[in-house]
C-alpha cells in the first residue's frame, strides 16, 4: 500500500472531510459512553442542550470560544509558515501579564484609549516571547517545537513568582492573584446578565483580518510560500528569515491578545489558573479548521461547545467531564486522517 498525491482535489471532498471526521469522532466516542453505562443519543442530546440549548448556555459557549479563536488563529498563522508554535499558553500568559502591569493603576486613561493600549501591550508581549524561538530557529536551526513548549513552563513559573511576590494583591487575603484591572480597562459586556464581553467581537475582527491578510496581501503570500516550499520561496526572492520573524510576531501577538481578553473581559485580575489550557487547545482548533482563519471561528465555537456542554452532560448523567477532552482529541485525529485522505489516495503496489 502506498500514498499517491491527488492531482486535483474535488471541492465536495474538501468540504465534506471535516464533517465526516467530526461524525467519525462522535461515533468512536459513543463506544466510551456506552462503556460508561449511558445512551450515546441521550448523552449527545444533553451535550448539545448544555452548549446551545439556552441563552445562558449559548453565551457561555461564545465566551469560552473567544480565547480559542485567538489562540487558534495564532497556531494557524504560524503553522502556515511551518513555524511550529506550541507556546500559545506561555504567550497568552505574557499578554495577560502585560495587561496587568499597565492596567492595575499605572496608567488610567479613558476606556477608548485604555482598552486598545492594553491589547497592544499584550500583543507585543506575546510576540516578543515567540520572537526568541524564531531567532533561534533562524540563526542556530534550533527546533522551535522544543523551545516554544519549554517556554510555557518558564512563563508559568515566572508568573507564579510575580503573583506570590511583586504583583500580589495585598487585599487578596493571601490568595496568589494580582490587583484587579481598573474599570477603564475592563471590556464591556455585550449582553446583560451574561459573561459575554467585547473580546468576542475583537476575536471575530482578528479572524477576518487574518483571512484578508493571508488571501490578499504580499505578507500572506510570503507566509504561504515559505510554508509550502522554503527553497522555492528563497529562489523567488522571498526573505525566509524575515518572513519567519514576521510570522512569529503576528502569531505570538494573537495569543497574547487572548490573555488580555481573559484578564480584562472575564476574570478581571491575573491568576495562575487564568487559562485551563487555551494555548494547547488552540492547536486543536487550528487543525480542525485546516489552518483557515475563518474556519478557526467555527472550529473554536464547536470546541467550546464540547467543553461547556460536557460540563452540563456530566451533571445530568454518569459521564466524567474528561469525555470532552477525549472527544476534542479524537476530533483532531480524525481531521488529520481526513486531510491526509483528501490530499492523497491509497494505491496498491
Amino acid at each position: 500500500m502506498r500514498l499517491e498525491p491527488r492531482e486535483k482535489i474535488p471541492f465536495w471532498m474538501a468540504g465534506a472531510a471535516p464533517i465526516v471526521a467530526i461524525a467519525s469522532a462522535l461515533l468512536l466516542c459513543a463506544g466510551l459512553i456506552v462503556w460508561a453505562g449511558e445512551s450515546p443519543l441521550t448523552a449527545y442530546a444533553l451535550l448539545v442542550k448544555g452548549a446551545v440549548g439556552t441563552r445562558f448556555a449559548l453565551t457561555e459557549t461564545l465566551t469560552r470560544s473567544t480565547p480559542l479563536i485567538l489562540t487558534g488563529l495564532a497556531a494557524a498563522i504560524a503553522f502556515r509558515a511551518k513555524l511550529w508554535n506550541i507556546g500559545g499558553e506561555g504567550q497568552l500568559y505574557m499578554g495577560a501579564l502585560a495587561a496587568t502591569a499597565l492596567g492595575t493603576g499605572v496608567l488610567v486613561l479613558p476606556p477608548v484609549l485604555m482598552i486598545p493600549l492594553l491589547f497592544i501591550a499584550g500583543a507585543l508581549a506575546g510576540g516578543a516571547l515567540l520572537l526568541v524561538p524564531a531567532i533561534l530557529k533562524n540563526r542556530l536551526r534550533v527546533d522551535e517545537v522544543v523551545t516554544t513548549l519549554l517556554l510555557n513552563f518558564v512563563v508559568l513559573l515566572f508568573v507564579n513568582y510575580l503573583l506570590e511576590g511583586p504583583l500580589k494583591d495585598p487585599m487578596s487575603l493571601g490568595w496568589p492573584q494580582a490587583a484587579p484591572i481598573v474599570d477603564e480597562g475592563v471590556l464591556p459586556k455585550i449582553l446583560a446578565k451574561s459573561r459575554l464581553h467585547l473580546g468576542l467581537v475583537i476575536a471575530l475582527v482578528a479572524a477576518v483580518l487574518m483571512w484578508a491578510m493571508m488571501r490578499f496581501t504580499v505578507w500572506g503570500y510570503e507566509i504561504r510560500a515559505v510554508g509550502i516550499n522554503v527553497p522555492g520561496a528563497a529562489f523567488a526572492g522571498i526573505g525566509i528569515n524575515a518572513t519567519v520573524i514576521r510570522t512569529a510576531l503576528i502569531s505570538g501577538g494573537l495569543a497574547g491578545m487572548a490573555g488580555v481578553c481573559e484578564v480584562t473581559g472575564l476574570k478581571g485580575y491575573l491568576t495562575l489558573d487564568l487559562s485551563p489550557g487555551f494555548g494547547y487547545a488552540g492547536i486543536a482548533v487550528a487543525m480542525l479548521a485546516q489552518l483557515h482563519p475563518l474556519g478557526v471561528v467555527a472550529s473554536a465555537i464547536f470546541m467550546a461547545g464540547i467543553f461547556v456542554g460536557a460540563d452540563s452532560m456530566s451533571r445530568a448523567v454518569n459521564i466524567p467531564t474528561y469525555m470532552a477532552e477525549v472527544l476534542a482529541a479524537t476530533s483532531m485525529l480524525a481531521i488529520l486522517v481526513s486531510v491526509m485522505l483528501v490530499r492523497y489516495r491509497i494505491r496498491r503496489g
